[in-house]
């Protein structure tokens, strides 16, 4: 039913014959949504969608969450804007180029999301996302047996308060407080464990002193960024990357200014994350 040609052995694959402006009927969705089980991240190429069949198309697969610090579109709040270039990037300021899941920051996080390109520049912007089945299973076998059983906070702080007024922040704090999750998920649909701490969100380790905690994570995250656990995508306006927020982290490259990158973002909320025990 779908072309799905891959772009690596695990993770990465482009569908080259589905225009997502047609009322695409469930047959056809459910096999999108078996490719994307499969493949982790998938790309469609030349969508020419408007912003209400973006929206539409992704609540094909779930209800859609608006995201309560980034921009979106009047009208439009499930799409989110993610516009960078117009100034240089800012060291230490919160960017996309870090390996990271969406919200997990979130008691549930997003299931999937799928972004759209609707200015790219002509040289870099590039985005990597990584398998994070991969990554778990990657580790040597007495590390895994270790992080199987260990509970993570993650925490949106870091990330976006250098952003948020004061007292905005108390207010998003009491709506938002810490959340924690498995360091080791197990993902709903395959029962595959992975690798569930991030760089952006992930603050500590529990039952860990602040030093041991953050060696373990250095240590994660290193795993995390080998490139032999990625693909990469290289955008054309109107492209369209769908990806499986729950065993995927993503990093976008920001190497293009003075050029400007935007892009549109729908996201499907999720389930709350479950450990080895609980799976």
């Amino acid at each position: 039913m779908l072309t799905v040609v891959p772009m690596t052995p695990t993770i990465g694959a482009e569908v080259i014959d589905v225009d997502l402006a047609d009322d695409l009927d469930d047959k056809v969705v459910r096999a999108i949504e078996d490719a994307l089980i499969d493949w982790k991240v998938l790309f469609f190429r030349g969508q020419e969608i408007s912003r209400q069949q973006h929206v539409a198309f992704a609540a094909r697969f779930g209800q859609l969450e608006v995201h309560p610090f980034t921009g979106h579109h009047e009208g439009v709040p499930e799409l989110m804007v993610l516009s960078h270039g117009d100034e240089p990037p800012v060291e230490g300021a919160y960017a996309e180029n870090i390996w990271h899941s969406d919200v997990s920051w979130r008691e549930i996080p997003s299931k999937a999301s799928v972004l759209r390109a609707v200015e790219v520049p002509e040289l870099g912007g590039d985005t990597l996302w990584a398998d994070m089945y991969a990554v778990y299973e990657g580790l040597s076998p007495a590390l895994r047996s270790f992080v199987d059983g260990l509970t993570a906070v993650h925490d949106f702080v870091p990330a976006f308060a250098p952003f948020i007024a004061q007292e905005k922040l108390v207010e998003m704090r009491a709506k938002f407080p810490v959340v924690h999750h498995p360091v080791v998920r197990v993902h709903p649909v395959t029962g595959r464990r992975l690798l569930y701490v991030n760089g952006s969100f992930t603050t500590r380790i529990l039952g860990m002193s602040l030093n041991q905690s953050d060696a373990l994570l250095r240590l994660l995250y290193e795993q995390t960024a080998m490139p032999e656990y990625h693909c990469r995508f290289h955008w054309q306006p109107n492209s369209i990357a769908m990806w499986d927020n729950r065993c995927t982290q993503h990093y976008a490259t920001q190497n293009y200014w003075p050029q400007r990158r935007v892009m549109e973002r729908a996201t499907i909320i999720g389930d709350r994350p479950l450990g080895v025990a609980a799976g």
